[in-house]
């Protein structure tokens, strides 16, 4: 299997996995946002540190790599913070609409910061993706001219450049329990102050949930820092859109939530786009090692 394909794989692992997370995040019920985004990064870090004990690999991080780190962290709590403000003030659709932006910030800032190339059957993959994420979420409009939409646009912003960042520790050789404990940590250290002044006492029903979402933000976590350090964000960020149809099957099989026309629409589209793209990288894949074996 390539690089490509893992990344492939991981990437979409990961948006089944965040997929779940939304799933046991709305189950949880009524709770601060800031107090779910606590549980979803704290349960990843602990996850990270055991592989960390167990491992004991060998940490050297240069001075690229160090600062890489950190405007990962940064990036990353910001966009986790903004995605939350924007999902509990604003249609939720609208908010994913803007969340789903990452992607296409995430290969603008490859292209800008890695010096990364883009072929035009790539960048219109990602178009057509986008166009499939418009018919299955369909915004209204709504609000969006409003503090949340752009709060929720500047999480989707945040959550590209980090993700960009993870790709270039990871051509580095930085490691991805490393990535992810770092950052969860710092993500903790952030929110901790405002869980100790909003926190709502629980339900031994809403803690199974949010130790639940946490779990599954653990494995979306590693899935997607995985697929970032094994591939281009032009290669494999469209298939980040395979969460869509996951999400749409867990609000079916859980709440009886049955798509319409546009969303199946949708799905077409993405799923298409997919598998394109799929076939043209191992065709591409193929063709490059017939010429290396000449």
């Amino acid at each position: 299997m390539s690089q490509r394909q893992k990344g492939i794989l991981c990437i979409i692992l990961s948006s089944f996995s965040f997929a779940m997370m939304n799933l046991f995040v709305h189950m949880a019920g009524e709770l601060p946002s800031i107090q779910k985004s606590f549980f979803r990064n704290f349960i990843a870090m602990l996850f990270a540190l055991a592989i960390l004990l167990k491992e004991k690999p060998v940490v050297s991080l240069d001075k690229e790599s160090k600062r890489y780190l950190i405007y990962r962290s940064v990036f990353g709590t910001i966009g986790i913070v903004c995605n939350f403000y924007a999902v509990d003030h604003m249609l939720l659709s609208d908010a994913s609409l803007l969340n789903k932006m990452s992607p296409f910030f995430s290969v603008l800032f490859a292209i800008l910061f890695l010096k990364e190339k883009i072929n035009l059957f790539q960048l219109f993959s990602i178009i057509f993706a986008f166009i499939g994420a418009l018919f299955v979420i369909k915004p209204t409009g709504i609000n969006l001219n409003t503090l949340p939409a752009l709060v929720g646009l500047f999480g989707g912003i945040c959550a590209g450049a980090a993700y960009t960042f993870v790709r270039a520790m990871g051509q580095r050789g930085v490691q991805g329990p490393v990535i992810v404990f770092f950052f969860s940590a710092f993500s903790c250290l952030v929110t901790l102050p405002y869980l100790v002044f909003q926190f709502h006492p629980m339900s031994l029903y809403q803690t199974v949930m949010l130790l639940l979402t946490g779990l599954a933000a653990t494995g979306g976590q590693f899935g997607i820092t995985a697929a970032y350090c094994y591939a281009p964000a032009k290669e494999i960020s469209v298939f980040d859109y395979s969460q869509i149809p996951f999400a749409a099957l867990l609000g079916f099989v859980f709440f009886g939530q049955i798509p319409d026309l546009y969303s199946w629409f949708g799905y077409f589209i993405i799923c298409g786009t997919a598998l394109a793209m799929f076939l043209y990288l191992n065709e591409h894949f193929h063709k490059s090692k017939e010429v290396l074996t000449k």
